[in-house]
């Protein structure tokens, strides 16, 4: 499949409030144009909070359930990340629901020791592709953006890279810079959605959500402290073109990850 139809939905999210935040999002979703893949930020459903063990649902929970009725209903991926418990250990982990109900999930490896996560939180250890459409999807949780080895596309395991996120609008030049730096570097399309208002800590993110092109130019950007959906079309075709004119990646560095 050569266009894969994305969307980003920036919002601002209810504090620790799974049921509000699926309303709302439940609205975004339905305005979205016919899609392939619909990505929320990160703790969609509850904020950045630290309240791990309170807001953990399990993987059979509530949000899962809300997931798989809006992406049927959609017929549509739903993603983003949430709290989950899994074997009395609590993870930041990325859903991704298909359609029919099926789901592949990726636990955030760098975990955000400033705000206290990795006190809260279970390190995630495994990189995750997930294939969808005849497209190679990597996805990624907000810190995990500033640690490029990590997402090195070695061997062009992927053709998108994800980050969900709820990044502080005082570091956002940082998240505008790397995210360009991700897509020129691993000559992928980088979908990236942050959340936007101030959250149960006082935190203020102000969005910056967009999709960038292999080559580094900004395809789409929501306005920053503004709700808003985007749905950009994206070319496997012009992105394998790209590759055999450009194949940088065959000068790269080979390398492995202690986890």
């Amino acid at each position: 499949m050569d266009k894969l139809r994305v969307s980003l939905i920036q919002t601002d999210l209810v504090w620790e409030s799974p049921i509000e935040n699926h309303k709302n999002f439940s609205k975004l979703i339905e305005s979205t144009e016919q899609t392939d893949i619909i990505v929320l930020p990160e703790t969609f459903n509850t904020g950045f909070s630290m309240d791990s063990e309170r807001l953990a649902e399990p993987m059979a929970g509530i949000t899962m359930q809300w997931m798989k009725a809006e992406a049927n209903k959609k017929d549509a991926v739903i993603c983003g990340s949430l709290i989950i418990e899994e074997g009395g250990e609590y993870y930041n982990r990325f859903i991704w629901m298909e359609p029919d109900g099926t789901f592949e999930y990726y636990n955030k490896r760098h975990l955000f020791r400033m705000g206290d996560e990795h006190k809260s939180f279970t390190q995630g250890t495994e990189k995750v592709i997930i294939e969808y459409k005849g497209w190679k999807i990597c996805p990624m949780i907000c810190y995990d953006l500033r640690f490029p080895v990590w997402s090195r596309n070695q061997k062009q395991e992927y053709d998108l890279l994800i980050y969900v996120a709820n990044w502080p609008e005082v570091r956002i030049n940082a998240w505008e810079k790397l995210l360009y730096a991700r897509a020129i570097e691993n000559q992928c399309y980088v979908a990236s959605v942050n959340r936007i208002g101030i959250d149960g800590l006082g935190v203020n993110c102000s969005g910056s959500s967009m999709l960038i092109d292999p080559k580094g130019y900004l395809m789409d950007k929501a306005p920053n402290q503004k709700e808003a959906v985007k749905t950009i079309s994206l070319s496997l075709n012009d992105l394998s073109d790209f590759r055999k004119k450009f194949p940088v990646g065959m000068d790269g560095d080979g390398f492995n990850i202690n986890t």
